[in-house]
C-alpha cells in the first residue's frame, strides 16, 4: 500500500487540529523557539583538467582548452544571458601554474548530463590529468 493512501492517524490531523480558524499555528512551545538554522549550501564539485598527460608530455593543440570550453559554452544556467559570445561558467579554460586547464564545475550534470560525461571523457580518452579542487584553490 502506498504511504500516501495509509488510513491511519499521523501528524497531520493532529495539526490541524491544533490550528486556530485563522489557519496560523499558534505561537507555543517550540514554535515560539528560533527555527533551526539552514544547512549551508553544499559547495559544487570542481574538476581541474590540465593540459599534460599522464606520461607526462604537454596535450597538443596547443590551444585544447579553448576548443573544449568553446565546445561546451552554449550550456549556462537559467536566466543567464545567452545572446553574447563566451564561456559557460560551467566549463572554463585557465592557466593554472602555468599549465593550460580547463576548470570543469559538475553542476553542468543537472543542465546535461551528457555534457559533463563528455568532458570528463575526453580528459580521460587523452589520458590528461584529471583531480578534484575547491573553490578556494582556484583564488
Amino acid at each position: 500500500m502506498h504511504a500516501a493512501t495509509q488510513d491511519r492517524p499521523g501528524t497531520i490531523g493532529a495539526l490541524v487540529h491544533a490550528l486556530p480558524h485563522d489557519g496560523v499555528p499558534a505561537a507555543t512551545g517550540a514554535a515560539m523557539r528560533s527555527p533551526t538554522p539552514a544547512m549551508p549550501a553544499a559547495q559544487p564539485r570542481l574538476f581541474k583538467i590540465q593540459g599534460i598527460t599522464r606520461e607526462g608530455k604537454a596535450f597538443r593543440p596547443s590551444d585544447w582548452a579553448e576548443r573544449l570550453a568553446g565546445a561546451l559554452s552554449s550550456f549556462r544556467p537559467a536566466g543567464g544571458i545567452g545572446g553574447h559570445i563566451g564561456y559557460s561558467p560551467f566549463c572554463v579554460p585557465r592557466v593554472v601554474d602555468g599549465v593550460k586547464c580547463v576548470i570543469v564545475n559538475a553542476a553542468l550534470r543537472e543542465l546535461e548530463p551528457m555534457a559533463l560525461d563528455f568532458v570528463l571523457n575526453f580528459a580521460r580518452d587523452n589520458h590528461l590529468l584529471t583531480s578534484e579542487i575547491t573553490p578556494q584553490e582556484l583564488a
